[in-house]
């Protein structure tokens, strides 16, 4: 029935009486594996639909098909998040766009029509950063859901969500249920912040990003991505000077395309194309939609369970991969003690004792378990290398020349910060 009224925008008066008829099966009475506090009935609906209230955060890919399945389940209460506009490239995948929505805000678009067709639910959209709300705005929610593409946004949130729960104060730990698709693979969590892993814990199973060397591609490109890497790193900054890429500008992707083309000819590469360019540019993850709604309901499924405790929830991590048919698991992730945002103690690095502190950066910019760009480091009062402000950067210069134990005693720890980093990270540094 959810389907049909979904498909057809049309939700006559039964409808809306038998909405809900499949999943008041479940809310109604106790099952086998229902949570020892789920009180079955009235209480339990009525606090889905008229007293929880969920954020989304991400209208894309995985942001549509979760507002539709939250709609669908009872949820009446949903707000969403999304800095970006509807590009036409969207539509293939993001059924809640049509065609007449390009350049329209996703959060917008996505809400309106949720409300349209599933009357009953209230969805308030904000279109911008997640970092524009305060620790208020998230203290409101029952839960979040992430559907979100970027790594540095999810690591924001993980670490926001980490720092607002008051040991005093139940209320402040918000669940966080997390989602990401990569092609046929995909995965969803459930994150309960200081009391199981968290995001952060986990980040050395992400995929290293891809880097190409200088090397091969300013001299021997093989591949049609070293040609436009070399437009976009090269190319780009020799002939536009200081002017920075677009990756949203047509105009700039269309210049990326001609020039990496051109390369590739006098190389006989074959296989530049405008949507390998931009996915080069931009690090476009591929999107399947049935990934996409595999793993949306997982999310979905386990913010139901939550919410109403009629089933266990997911302890922690689901995996799904669909490369080679289809096979999917599920696993704990243990906490780690020296994870940065929700362990308590500092991370151990051995260094040798001529290791500079620009050597030093260099090894935290390549840690999978770090990932951290363009870090400044401190040791107790003293600035040890600063990125910015530009003064501090160049008095703190000459530093990166000096080995770290000239600065740091054994055993002593280092404070790594960084613009992409959304917390401090303290490092325990013993010499070899």
């Amino acid at each position: 029935m959810a389907e049909s009224t979904m498909a057809n925008g049309n939700a006559n008066t039964s409808d809306w009486q038998d909405r809900y008829y499949h999943v008041d099966q479940v809310l109604d009475r106790p099952g086998p594996r229902t949570d020892p506090s789920f009180a079955a009935g009235e209480g339990v609906k009525d606090f889905l639909r008229n007293k929880c209230k969920i954020l989304v955060i991400g209208a894309g890919g995985l942001g549509c098909e979760i507002l539709a399945n939250l709609a669908l389940t009872g949820f009446k209460d949903i707000h969403v998040i999304d800095m970006d506009t509807i590009d036409i490239s969207n539509l293939n995948r993001q059924f809640l766009f049509r065609p007449k929505d390009v350049g329209k805000p996703k959060a917008i678009v996505a809400a309106e029509f949720i409300m349209k067709r599933v009357p009953g639910v209230k969805v308030t959209p904000y279109y911008g950063k997640i970092q524009d709300k305060d620790d208020d705005y998230y203290l409101q929610f029952n839960l979040v859901i992430c559907g979100l593409d970027s790594v540095e946004a999810r690591r924001w949130m993980n670490a926001t969500l980490v720092n607002l729960v008051d040991p005093e104060n139940p209320e402040s730990l918000k669940p966080l249920i997390d989602g990401g698709t990569e092609g046929f693979k995909g995965q969803a969590r459930v994150i309960l912040p200081t009391i199981s892993s968290c995001y952060e814990c986990s980040l050395d199973m992400l995929n290293k990003p891809t880097a190409f060397p200088i090397c091969t591609i300013a001299n021997t490109p093989r591949l049609p991505e070293h040609c436009i890497e070399w437009a976009s790193v090269l190319e780009w900054p020799r002939v536009h000077g200081d002017k920075k890429v677009d990756t949203d500008d047509p105009e700039h992707i269309g210049w990326l395309f001609q020039v990496a083309s051109k390369r590739a000819r006098e190389f006989n590469i074959e296989g530049v194309t405008w949507s390998l360019t931009q996915g080069v540019v931009k690090n476009i993850i591929p999107a399947i939609a049935s990934t996409n709604a595999i793993i949306a309901a997982s999310c979905c499924n386990e913010a139901f369970k939550i919410a109403t405790s009629s089933a266990a929830y997911l302890d922690n991590y689901f995996m799904l991969i669909g490369t080679d048919g289809v096979y999917s698991y599920t696993f704990q992730y243990e906490k780690r003690d020296d994870c940065p945002v929700c362990g308590g103690e500092s991370m151990d690095i051995s260094i040798s004792k001529e290791w500079t502190v620009e050597r030093l950066i260099d090894t935290l910019t390549e840690r999978q378990d770090i990932q951290i760009k363009k870090p400044s480091l401190s040791s107790g009062d003293m600035h040890i290398y600063f990125q910015a402000p530009p003064q501090l950067e160049q008095a703190t210069r000459p530093n990166l020349e000096k080995k770290v134990s000239e600065l740091v005693k054994d055993g002593g720890e280092i404070t790594v910060t960084a613009t992409t980093l959304p917390f401090s990270l303290s490092l325990r540094v013993t010499f070899t």
